[in-house]
């Protein structure tokens, strides 16, 4: 592997992480390509990283890490898993964008199909805000109606109706959200709490025969681990049959990583819509979108709602995807249960034994350290926790080699490739960093 880049003039002690960073502040916004890799939030340099194995990345000075970020959710398998490796360089081999189906692209569809019936036909893009743009916008179409609601906190990537805030009161219109976004557009979103059912149901009400679709992570996980309580998903899925309206579930995080059939199989709901993206693509990028053969059929080239992409289905992201499938049986899901629940058991004794007031919130292989005496249940709460305090676990985490995501609304990625070295190394660091 290259692992070089141009180097810049360097003053005497530069590191090479260093004069990675240097290079890409003079490239790109904030030196990133992606707001959260700043590490604004922690109060850190950023890490520049140039390779991973299994549990574990290395910086551009050598420095190994063991991760918990896993490239933000599709290292199920670890980094660089040898068959996934294998199976791309077998792809690339054979050539790059074709331009054309490729019976691989029928091959992984199949495989999603599986495992979640729900989604009858599905469409292939190349990330995941690209497929829940295009699920919006069916929706729309289906419905014949504008307005979509979402829920405060949720991040369904950065197409213009998804950067949108909650105004004042309890389900209001939203306001624009970032810069560039046009209040006509957030005019057309509704944000509401997430696990409030009153708050959906007045959103209905007041707004009758407008509402296309109600679009929510099951699991949030972009304002932190965050699950729903008993019955809130049921509720969405009443409400929306009982307004003509569509479910979409943005499972882009949970979709094969909470369990085989997503977040929709382990909760028990049947979305309309669904969109993927992450593992399903095995590290590579890809998105996808699918539901119902009657809303999908309204699809370009069979319907009139447009969407197409160049390297949507990409030869190189279906064999990843396939191959990272093929070692997600049903055994390996149990085992990464035990490892995960063995994780969150030990962070909150760690925690107790430094008389640190946290919540650890798992479901599945995903979960978050809150600081504070109550675990939250909404994105209100979870910025009324103590961000302060995860700075300096983070930063007492990442002097001991240990990486986390760096935010305390991003949620930890526990792989199969985390054993009993990894845990008992984390929870080490944990245990002082908890002291700090």
């Amino acid at each position: 592997m290259n692992d070089t880049v141009p180097r810049p003039p360097t003053g005497v002690g530069r590191t090479r992480v260093q004069e990675v960073a240097a290079l890409a502040a003079a490239s790109f916004p904030g030196g990133v390509n992606s707001p959260v890799r700043a590490f604004r939030a922690v109060g850190r340099d950023p890490v520049v990283l140039v390779r991973g194995e299994g549990a574990y990345v290395h910086d551009a000075d050598g420095t190994r890490y063991l991760d918990y970020i896993g490239g933000w959710g599709p290292a199920i398998l670890g980094h660089a898993h040898p068959a996934v490796v294998e199976a791309v360089r077998d792809a690339a081999s054979r050539g790059f964008a074709l331009g054309a189906t490729h019976p691989s692209e029928v091959e992984l569809a199949s495989r999603v199909r599986a495992a979640m019936p729900s989604m009858e036909l599905l469409r292939f893009t190349s990330s995941g805000t690209e497929a829940a743009m295009s699920a919006l916008r069916l929706a729309r179409a289906a419905t014949g109606r504008d307005v979509v609601v979402k829920f405060a906190g949720a991040y369904h990537g950065h197409a213009d109706a998804f950067l949108v805030e909650a105004g004042s009161g309890i389900a209001t219109q939203g306001i624009p959200g970032s810069a560039g976004v046009t209040e006509a557009v957030a005019r057309d979103t509704i944000v509401v709490p997430f696990n409030d059912r009153e708050a959906v149901s007045l959103a209905f009400d007041r707004d009758p025969g407008r509402i296309a679709a109600v679009i929510v992570e099951p699991v949030a996980a972009n304002i932190g681990v965050v699950p729903p309580v008993p019955g809130f998903l049921e509720h969405l899925r009443q409400v929306t049959l009982a307004h003509d309206a569509l479910l979409i579930f943005d499972e882009v995080i949970t979709g094969f990583r909470v369990g085989p059939r997503g977040a929709q199989g382990l909760y028990g709901i049947t979305p309309d819509l669904t969109v993927l993206g992450k593992i399903v693509g095995g590290g590579m990028a890809i998105g996808a979108y699918g539901g119902r053969r009657d809303i999908m059929s309204l699809v370009a080239p069979v319907g009139p709602v447009y969407q197409a992409g160049t390297l949507s289905g990409h030869p190189l992201a279906m064999a990843a995807g396939i191959a990272t499938l093929e070692q997600l049986p049903p055994e390996r899901y149990a085992l990464l249960e035990a490892v995960s629940a063995e994780l969150e058991r030990c962070l909150i004794a760690a925690a107790r034994d430094a008389q640190r007031d946290v919540s650890v919130i798992r479901v599945g292989s995903l979960l978050t350290v809150w600081f504070g005496r109550v675990a939250p249940v909404d994105a209100a709460a979870a910025l009324a926790s103590d961000r302060a305090a995860f700075a300096r676990f983070f930063g007492g985490m990442l002097d001991r080699r240990i990486l986390l995501p760096p935010s305390q609304f991003e949620a930890w990625f526990v792989s199969l490739a985390h054993g009993g070295r990894e845990l008992e190394a984390t929870i080490d660091a944990a245990s002082e960093a908890f002291r700090a």
